[in-house]
């Protein structure tokens, strides 16, 4: 099972589009996205071109939430704050945005998967993508599905085999 990962879309409709088709190419099982949509129409489009399961943590720019949440409860996409487990065939994954800086944030994500109470920590806020075991626990940063601090990137897990790859938009 394959699952779509993405992060700090930033209103980038163009990119998000992009995202969802790699998505949809590789026949993801679900969707998740690490914060920073920003606006309730950019959260419209992603729920419309995704055909599967969205679940959707906030980040520390997503400012218009009422918004948010009334699109994504006319969409059935699970939206809220920070941590959020998302549970996928006996996977349990925490998502997170972030917190800070990009070294504060590793560090949390780090002391996160050292616990070991779940199979993956999926992580956005530091538009730098990173793929990283800790104690057997897969640490994921999708990258910046925006393009606008990097080269656009999403990520596909396997939740077989726990291997995640990056995908260039």
């Amino acid at each position: 099972m394959l699952i779509g990962v993405m992060s700090d879309s930033h209103d980038s409709l163009e990119c998000i589009r992009r995202a969802t088709r790699i998505f949809s190419e590789s026949s993801v099982s679900g969707v998740l996205h690490l914060g920073d949509i920003i606006a309730p129409f950019t959260l419209k489009l992603l729920a419309e071109n995704v055909k599967v399961r969205l679940d959707v943590v906030l980040g520390n720019n997503d400012g218009e939430k009422l918004g948010l949440l009334r699109v994504a409860q006319a969409y059935n996409v699970g939206l809220g704050d920070q941590p959020r487990v998302a549970s996928f065939n006996g996977r349990r994954l925490l998502m997170i945005h972030g917190f800070g800086d990009p070294a504060t944030t590793y560090e949390v994500v780090r002391a996160l998967a050292e616990s070991r109470r779940w199979d993956a920590i999926l992580y956005g806020h530091t538009h730098e993508a990173r793929v990283d075991y800790v104690r057997g626990v897969l640490i994921l940063n999708p990258g910046d599905c925006s393009g606008y601090l990097s080269k656009p990137t999403v990520a596909l897990l396997d939740l077989r085999t726990m291997r995640a790859r990056l995908e260039e938009l």
